[in-house]
């Protein structure tokens, strides 16, 4: 490692892998702490279906960036990264080794690669254009390929929320998205990273995600989403978007039965992690290991990958 840099790891992989198993062990070989990277984790009361590792399954290691978030604020990755690296700097200030792990990888290269200078939020921008994707479907995505084609080929035409995010930028800037992404942002600085990503066996991990779904909902998924709504927060709020509380809503609703919020989860579930796959596999910095993270072996591989790198005797 470079003198005067501080050690960091960076846990990644699809839904499912293993991450929080590998980081949370790795976080105890290194003397370590962990930071969550999970853009459900962050809010409170979401327990069930962001797979929150319980307090008392933590082994003692302090988590970082769970629970912070009310479920009406909204959180963009801007302000994770700057949140994220405020306790960056903490926990390595402390003589401790961060360890990042999550699945949100736009969050990850925002703590990582910072972010450009985008604008603030419009809000009357975006309620407009969302009234629109509501009246015509796939129009803000046909708007952006005539403003941003290089934008539009990389979001996809059902991901509201970037395409309203890029068009905002294109509209309020008057220049697209990949031009001002082009100009740079401000890296990470004052840490050595190495990123550890995890690799399952694709049929192996469909199969653990199907399962996963089954215990989410027998463990009471569907009644987590409804105490929230009891507590007073609003359907509308930003965590019920994501996998698994999007359909205990429509559960809770009547919208769809119990085998069917059960198999559209698991069909979303399977279609996200093929994501993550897709965007981790492309970064090169990654060191990709076959396996979940639980395994002994994987683990055992994970530690000499980040001790060759990050602690090597000079």
């Amino acid at each position: 490692m470079r003198p005067h840099l501080h050690p960091l790891i960076v846990v990644i992989g699809p839904t499912g892998s293993g991450k929080s198993a590998l980081a949370l062990w790795l976080a105890s070989q290194v003397d370590g702490e962990v930071v969550n990277c999970d853009s459900v984790q962050l809010y409170r009361h979401f327990d069930i279906g962001s797979a929150k590792v319980p307090a008392a399954e933590r082994m003692g290691i302090r988590h970082h960036l769970i629970d912070i978030l009310d479920p009406q604020e909204v959180f963009s990755a801007g302000e994770y990264a700057r949140v994220g690296r405020e306790a960056l700097r903490e926990i390595a200030g402390r003589g401790k080794a961060p360890v990042v792990v999550g699945g949100t990888g736009f969050y990850a290269r925002a703590l990582m690669d910072g972010l450009f200078a985008g604008p603030a939020r419009n809000e009357s921008l975006r309620a407009r254009l969302a009234g629109r994707e509501k009246r015509r479907p796939g129009s803000l995505h046909r708007i952006l390929r005539r403003l941003d084609a290089r934008a539009a080929g990389r979001i996809h035409a059902n991901d509201r929320n970037k395409l309203i995010r890029a068009l905002e930028v294109c509209l309020l800037t008057r220049r697209p998205l990949t031009e001002l992404h082009a100009e740079g942002s401000e890296p990470l600085e004052g840490f050595e990273a190495v990123w550890i990503g995890l690799d399952p066996p694709r049929a192996e991990l469909y199969q653990v995600l199907n399962q996963r779904v089954v215990k989410m909902f027998e463990g009471g998924l569907v009644e987590e989403a409804r105490r929230i709504l009891e507590m007073g927060y609003p359907e509308s709020a930003k965590p019920f978007e994501s996998l698994g509380y999007k359909q205990a809503l429509a559960l809770v609703r009547g919208n769809c039965s119990y085998p069917e919020a059960v198999e559209e989860t698991r069909k979303e579930t399977r279609r996200y992690a093929k994501r993550q796959w897709t965007w981790f596999k492309k970064d090169t910095r990654v060191s990709t290991i076959p396996g979940f993270g639980h395994s002994l072996q994987v683990q055992q591989t994970a530690l000499d990958i980040v001790t060759a790198r990050l602690f090597r005797e000079a």
